[in-house]
C-alpha cells in the first residue's frame, strides 16, 4: 500500500483494531458491549420540526460539512453542481464547482448522487463525488480537486440497462474509509438477482480506502473486508442484499452503520449494523424487509440481518430517506442517540432508538416539508435536510411534544 493523501496505513490499522473479529450476521445491538448513550426524553414525548433557511436549489440530493473552520455546508444538486450555504450569509449564488459536463441526469434517478468530505480536506482541497456518467449511465466514484478543477475517476459500475436504483450515496467512517452504496441495477424485482450475487457491485455497500492506491487500482481494499480472498467475489463489498440504499450514515458515538433501503412495493426498511458486521446479508431480493419476495432468489441456508424498522408503502409513503443519529449539543437533553429518518412522499419524521435490552423503539415525531431527499449535519452535529421540489434547505429543531419550541 502506498501513501497518497493521508495516513491510509494508519487508518487501516486503526480500523482493524476497532473492528475486532468479523461477524457476518447478527443483531447489531447484541454485538455492542457498551451501547452509546441516549437521551432521557421518551420518543413519544419528542417532536421534530424544521425551518426553511434557503431556497432556489436545483434538485438537492446531499449535504456535507467540511471540517475546515468555515462553518459552511456544501449541497450537491442532481444536475451536477455543488452549492455553498453559510448560516450567516445564506446560500451563495455561484456554485462552488460543477461537474455537469460529466453527469448524465437524463432520468429522474440519474445525476450527481453523492458528496463526501475526506479527513484531509482542509489541506488537500479535494472531495469525492458519485454520479451517473455520460454517456452510459455508469455509477461512478471520482475525486474532485478544488485546486485545479480536475476530476479523477476511481470506480465505475456499469448501469446502462435501467435508469433507476443507482444508489450513489458516499460517506467516510470514523477511520477514514469510504463507503459507497450502489442499487441493484434497476427495473423491478432484481431480475438478475444482483442483490444476492457477490460477483457484482450492484445491490451492495462498498468499503474502500481512497487515501492510497494499490496495484492497478486507484484505491486500496482493506484487508479485513469480508470477501477478501473469496473466489469469484468482489472484494470491495462490505454488505449485500440491498435494493437501493439511497442514504446511510455512521453514528459518531460507535461507528455503527444505519441504512435506509428503499423497498419494492410492500415495505420500506431501516437497518443497523455494528462495526464488526462486515459481510451482512440484508435479504434483497429473497426478501423485502421482513417478508419473502422471490423464493427463487433465496440462497440455501442463508442468514439475514433483520431490519430494525419497517413501514408499509401505504398512507402516501413511497421511499425511505435514511438519516442520522443525533450527537449534537443544542438538543442533547432531548434527542441524544436518536436516529432520525423520513420518507420521500410521506415526509414523516421517523425516530428510532436502540434500547438497553437490544431492541429498538420507534415513533413518528413530526412531519417535514414535502419530498425530503437527504439529511446532513454541521461539524457540531446539528441537523439539516434538503427537499427535492421546490428545492430547499431546512434546519431541524427538536422540542418536547406539545412544547412551544
Amino acid at each position: 500500500m502506498s501513501s497518497r493523501r493521508w495516513a491510509g496505513g494508519l487508518l487501516l490499522a486503526a480500523a482493524l483494531a476497532s473492528l475486532g473479529p468479523l461477524v457476518a450476521y447478527g443483531n447489531a445491538a447484541e454485538e455492542a458491549e457498551d451501547p452509546p448513550s441516549t437521551a432521557a426524553v421518551p420518543l413519544d414525548e419528542l417532536a421534530a420540526t424544521s425551518t426553511q433557511v434557503a431556497s432556489g436549489l436545483s434538485r438537492p440530493i446531499a449535504i456535507a460539512a467540511p471540517d475546515d473552520g468555515t462553518g459552511r455546508l456544501l449541497i450537491a444538486e442532481k444536475p451536477g453542481t455543488v452549492r455553498v450555504y453559510h448560516p450567516d450569509t445564506g446560500l451563495a449564488e455561484k456554485p462552488l464547482f460543477s461537474i455537469a459536463d460529466a453527469v448524465d441526469d437524463s432520468e429522474n434517478e440519474r445525476g450527481l448522487l453523492g458528496l463526501a468530505i475526506p479527513p484531509d480536506f482542509a489541506d488537500s482541497r479535494e472531495l469525492y463525488v458519485a454520479y451517473t456518467a455520460l454517456e452510459d449511465g455508469a455509477v461512478t466514484l471520482a475525486r474532485y480537486s478544488l485546486a485545479d478543477d480536475s476530476l479523477e475517476v476511481l470506480l465505475s459500475q456499469e448501469h446502462a440497462k435501467f435508469g433507476n436504483h443507482n444508489g450513489g450515496h458516499i460517506t467516510f467512517d470514523a477511520n477514514g474509509l469510504l463507503y459507497m452504496g450502489i442499487g441493484d441495477g434497476g427495473g423491478a424485482g432484481d431480475q438478475d438477482n444482483n442483490g444476492q450475487s457477490t460477483d457484482t457491485l450492484l445491490g451492495k455497500i462498498l468499503r474502500i480506502d481512497v487515501s492510497a492506491a494499490c496495484g492497478e487500482l486507484p484505491y486500496c481494499i482493506p484487508e479485513d473486508n469480508p470477501f477478501v480472498g473469496v473466489a469469484g467475489a468482489r472484494e470491495e463489498i462490505w454488505a449485500y442484499g440491498l435494493r437501493n440504499p439511497w442514504r446511510f450514515s455512521f453514528d459518531p458515538a460507535d461507528n455503527s452503520l444505519w441504512i435506509g433501503d428503499v423497498g419494492q412495493g410492500a415495505q420500506e426498511e431501516i437497518d443497523h449494523l455494528a462495526p464488526n458486521q462486515g459481510g451482512a446479508n440484508l435479504g434483497w431480493s429473497c426478501r423485502e424487509g421482513t417478508v419473502e419476495f422471490d423464493p427463487a432468489h433465496c440462497p440455501d441456508n442463508a442468514e439475514f440481518v433483520e431490519p430494525v424498522h419497517t413501514y408499509p408503502l401505504t398512507g402516501g409513503n413511497c421511499s425511505v430517506i435514511g438519516g442520522l443519529v443525533y450527537r449534537g449539543q443544542q438538543y442533547a437533553d432531548l434527542a441524544e442517540g436518536t436516529y432520525l429518518a423520513s420518507d420521500y412522499c410521506g415526509a414523516t419524521a421517523i425516530a428510532i432508538r436502540p434500547t438497553a435490552d437490544g431492541a429498538y423503539e420507534t415513533a413518528e415525531i413530526g412531519t417535514f416539508e414535502t419530498q425530503p431527499t437527504a439529511f446532513g449535519a454541521t461539524t457540531e452535529g446539528e441537523f439539516y435536510y434538503v427537499n427535492d421540489l421546490p428545492g430547499g434547505l431546512h434546519r431541524v429543531e427538536f422540542q418536547e411534544a406539545g412544547g412551544a419550541g
